[in-house]
């Protein structure tokens, strides 16, 4: 067994594949906003890159149980600074999400994240590996679910919503067995009936997002808007797309935000089915190398943290693709490395930075 660490254990492959779908990113933030309100975004997008990419390469050089010891402390810190957003955030869009540090907008719920995937796998990988009792999974429901009840009244139900898949990846390969998740989806579904039956949980466009996504006809220029204007870039790509800013939908303005939330929009009306199926390769790629890498960690902890990762980037990817071709409701779930935004970007360059720290360790005793 090797007792040293280089970068030559470094998962060049994987960082290729990576770096392909952020050149595709800041072309399509490009093209997509060459005649729009958002144009040169995607000079923004580079820079948000470059820091990712250098904040990748810091966090794989840092043992990774090094961070599971610091991660009660990171905890804490994250929980704080949810419960500052209440007091002191920044306002935008309707949301309090934002703590304004200068010129920069912190927003700790892309944060939180990271925090909960080494927190989830510093507590099942030191359970070690046993059955899982009903304490250790209400624990385990307790340390997630109170930052997302903090995100939820923010009310930002997207991102608080990507926290649920990093604690069924813990559960699952935690040990949990089959009557206690039998037991859990049936109380998980009789609680999303409750909250939509009770009409005061959700907030009011809440309810319209997901209301239109039944039926987005019913409201055609209100909540409704943003899935057939999406629908309709998406179907008139066809096979090969219309070109580089030419899209008629994208550059006309009608599709709402073409550079984050519905890039996937933009890019399947310019570039067609063959663009849209090209980044959705790039996309399985990245992922089966993440589970590859999960499978030959040294530990069960460097596992839990990779499949944490690999959990919350495929949820990402499902609800964004999936809300963009109108099978899942609106929720403002960017698609990671493609969508515009600061935040987003820089979680999930940390959180593979992460996973290439795992993968670097996996022949260090």
């Amino acid at each position: 067994m090797r007792r040293f660490l280089s970068f030559r254990d470094f998962d060049w492959a994987l960082l290729g594949l990576i770096l392909v779908l952020c050149t595709i990113s800041v072309v399509e933030i490009y093209s997509a906003t060459l005649h729009t309100k958002y144009a040169g975004f995607q000079v923004k997008q580079l820079f948000w890159i470059a820091g990712g990419l250098a904040a990748m390469f810091i966090f794989a050089k840092i043992d990774y149980h090094r961070l599971l010891d610091w991660v009660p402390w990171a905890y804490g810190i994250f929980f704080l600074s949810l419960l500052a957003v209440k007091v002191v955030g920044h306002r935008a869009l309707g949301a309090k999400r934002w703590i304004k540090i200068g010129p920069l907008l912190f927003q700790p719920s892309e944060w939180v994240k990271l925090v909960l995937i080494l927190a989830v796998a510093r507590y099942f990988a030191n359970l070690g590996g046993r059955s899982l009792t009903w304490t250790d999974i209400f624990k385990s429901f307790a340390f997630v679910g109170l930052p997302m009840l903090l995100v939820l009244s923010q009310p930002d139900l997207g991102t608080a919503l990507t926290y649920a898949p990093i604690l069924v990846a813990g559960l699952f390969l935690g040990g949990i067995n089959l009557r206690q998740a039998a037991i859990l989806t049936v109380c998980g579904l009789s609680l999303v009936v409750g909250v939509w039956s009770s009409g005061k949980i959700l907030k009011p466009y809440q309810k319209a997002r997901l209301t239109s996504f039944i039926n987005p006809d019913n409201d055609p220029r209100g909540s409704g808007y943003q899935i057939r204007q999406s629908l309709i870039a998406v179907g008139s790509g066809g096979v090969w797309g219309k070109g580089m800013a030419k899209g008629t939908q994208t550059q006309g303005d009608f599709l709402p935000i073409p550079h984050a939330d519905f890039i996937f929009a933009a890019l399947s009306e310019e570039h067609g089915f063959v663009g849209a199926f090209f980044v959705l390769l790039l996309y399985f790629f990245i992922l089966m190398r993440l589970i590859q890498n999960a499978q030959t960690a040294a530990d069960l902890p460097g596992s839990l943290i990779i499949m944490g990762v690999v959990a919350v980037l495929t949820f990402q990817i499902a609800v964004n693709v999936g809300m963009v071709i109108g099978l899942m409701p609106v929720t403002g779930i960017p698609l990671p490395l493609m969508s515009y935004g600061g935040s987003s970007v820089l979680f999930t360059f940390l959180a593979l930075g992460v996973a290439m720290n795992v993968r670097m360790r996996r022949f260090v005793n």
